[in-house]
């Protein structure tokens, strides 16, 4: 809750990708309280205050999943809305001349999302899903220790420097709205 807080102000993209990881984290516990809490939370350096802040935060979260079906996969509504606005703004942002740098990061990244379409990814879901779908994929596979091949390195340093532009101008959108 508290990084969660951080990194919706500062980047909307680690943001989203946190979420996920909260999403998983609440279903390897099944979405049990008392267990995210005896066995999760309890390992945090926390004051009861911030034990107490992280739980009503995971409970708050663990009641959206239920009530949204996310019990088993998927995403919250929450984050939902985050990726909606990330592919409104992309789709502004390609849509207008004053942004050429984005729109030349987007054609150098779209063979990639390509190719990961034909590798089995949602081909019905926007670039910038697959992306993230991408970035998570690969951070997963990091935290397991697995290899990742180099051909699989360059894509993702690319989508990644791709996604940190866009989630640069959402923070710049945010702060003052973007001219199109």
């Amino acid at each position: 809750m508290f990084i969660s807080r951080e990194l919706r102000k500062n980047n909307i993209a680690e943001y989203l990708l946190y979420q996920w990881q909260v999403e998983d984290i609440i279903r390897a516990y099944d979405c049990n309280l008392g267990r995210l809490r005896r066995e999760y939370i309890s390992r945090f350096d926390y004051d009861e205050e911030q034990k107490e802040e992280m739980t009503d935060w995971l409970g708050d979260l663990v009641r959206m999943m239920n009530q949204e079906g996310c019990r088993q996969g998927g995403h919250l509504q929450i984050n939902k809305l985050v990726m909606q606005q990330l592919c409104e703004l992309n789709a502004m942002l390609l849509q207008s001349s004053k942004y050429p740098f984005y729109n030349s990061e987007y054609y150098k990244v779209l063979p990639f999302v390509v190719e990961l379409r034909k590798r089995g990814m949602n081909a019905g879901e926007n670039e910038i899903e697959t992306c993230f779908n991408a970035l998570y994929g690969t951070m997963m596979l990091r935290l397991q220790h697995k290899e990742i091949s180099i051909d699989t390195q360059h894509a993702i340093k690319e989508i990644s420097t791709f996604i940190a532009m866009l989630a640069d101008y959402y923070k710049k959108d945010k702060e003052e709205p973007l001219e199109f």
